[in-house]
C-alpha cells in the first residue's frame, strides 16, 4: 500500500519556522521525538513497525536538528518552544490529538508536551530518561557540583556557546562514533574506568570515549549521522542544554506536577540515565499515576530503540493497543 512508504514533509511552526518530519502508515497519530545527538533517523526501526501495526507514525527533526529550523538565538530552544513545535506538527498533520513518544531529550520534550498540552497529547511514552516533574534546585547549580574539583560534568561543559563545538566539529564523525560507543551496552567503558559523562581538567569528552564501534552502529548508520551533523553543525543541538535554567523558570508554576495520561517507560539496565535516576522511577506511582507499561531491558544501554529495536517495537505496539 502507498501509505506504508515513508514520506518526508516540512510543516510550519507558530513562530515562522518549520519542522521536518518523516511519516509512515495510516491510523492514530504517534509522534516520535529524538534526543541528542540524533535526528529523525534514530526511529528508522520504529516507523515501519508502527505503520504495520496500524498507526500513522511521524518522526520529527527537533528544532535545531536536521532539516528543521535552526534559530540563531540560544533562548529559542527553551522547552516552551519545543512543546509548541510538537503541537504545530499535530495540527499541520490535520489531527486534534496524538500519542507522543520520546527518547533521551526527546523523552523530556514528550513529557512536557503531555504536561503542558494534555488535550493534544493524550498518552506519552518515555524511552531511557525517566520523568522528573519540574521544580527542585536550579539545574546549573546541581550540575556544577557534580564531579568535584578535578572533573566537569558534560551538561556543564555544554553550557558555554562554542566550547563543545570546538571539540566536536573538527571531527564530527569520530566524535559521534565515540559518543555513541560510550553509552552503548556492548562498548561502554568498564565500571572502574573513567566515566565518559565527565571530562578531566583541561581535557575533552572524547578523551574517555571507547575506540570500538557498537554493534548497532554500522558504516551506513554512522555515515548517515555524520553527514547530517557535518552539514548542520552541533550548535542547534547543544542549545537545548543551554536552556535548562530558563526551563526551570518557565515551568515553575508546574513544580511537582504528575503526568496523568496513560504512559509507558522503557529503559536499559546498563544506561546511566536509568541508574542515576532510579529514584525517579521509584516515584512513578506519584509522578506517573497513569503508567500502564514499564520495562527495563536487561543488558541494554542508552540508545534503546537502536540497540534493541525488536523489543522496543513489541513493547510500543502492545502498549499502543491498550490505549
Amino acid at each position: 500500500m502507498a501509505d506504508q512508504f515513508a514520506e518526508h514533509r516540512m510543516v510550519p511552526t507558530e513562530d515562522g519556522g518549520r519542522i521536518h518530519l518523516v511519516e509512515q502508515g495510516a491510523g492514530p497519530l504517534v509522534l516520535l521525538v529524538h534526543g541528542f545527538p540524533e535526528f529523525w533517523y534514530s526511529w528508522r526501526h520504529q516507523l515501519p513497525a508502527l505503520a504495520a501495526a496500524g498507526y500513522r507514525a511521524a518522526a520529527i527533526d527537533v528544532r535545531g536538528y536536521g532539516r528543521s529550523a535552526k534559530p540563531a538565538a540560544p533562548d529559542a530552544y527553551r522547552m516552551l518552544n519545543l512543546v509548541a513545535d510538537n503541537v504545530a506538527v499535530v495540527r499541520a498533520l490535520g489531527e486534534e490529538s496524538a500519542t507522543v513518544v520520546g527518547h533521551d531529550w526527546g523523552a523530556t520534550i514528550a513529557a512536557h508536551s503531555a504536561l503542558l498540552r494534555p488535550e493534544v497529547f493524550r498518552a506519552v511514552g518515555l524511552l531511557s530518561v525517566p520523568y522528573t516533574p519540574p521544580g527542585g534546585p536550579r539545574p546549573s547549580d546541581v550540575f556544577g557540583q557534580l564531579g568535584g574539583p578535578d572533573e566537569e560534568f558534560y551538561v556543564s561543559y555544554f553550557q558555554e556557546p562554542g566550547r563543545a563545538e570546538a571539540e566536536i566539529e573538527p571531527d564530527v564523525r569520530g566524535w559521534l562514533a565515540g559518543f555513541y560507543a560510550a553509552l552503548s551496552a556492548d562498548t561502554m567503558p568498564a565500571a572502574d574506568a573513567p566515566d565518559p559523562h565527565f571530562l578531566g581538567k583541561g581535557g575533552a569528552l572524547r578523551d574517555r570515549f571507547p575506540a570500538e564501534r557498537p554493534s548497532w552502529l554500522g558504516e551506513r548508520e554512522l555515515a548517515s549521522y555524520a553527514a547530517e551533523f557535518e552539514r548542520t553543525g552541533l550548535t542547534g543541538a547543544l542549545n537545548r542544554y543551554r536552556n535548562m535554567d530558563r526551563d526551570w523558570q518557565d515551568l515553575a508554576a508546574h513544580e511537582g506536577a504528575p503526568l496523568t495520561q496513560p504512559s509507558l517507560f522503557l529503559g536499559g539496565t546498563e544506561d546511566a540515565s536509568t541508574t542515576w535516576l532510579a529514584a525517579a522511577i521509584d516515584a512513578y506511582p506519584r509522578t506517573l499515576p497513569g503508567l500502564t507499561s514499564c520495562h527495563l531491558l536487561d543488558g541494554a544501554g542508552h540508545w534503546l530503540q537502536q540497540e534493541r529495536p525488536d523489543e522496543v517495537n513489541r513493547h510500543l505496539t502492545e502498549w499502543l493497543a491498550t490505549l
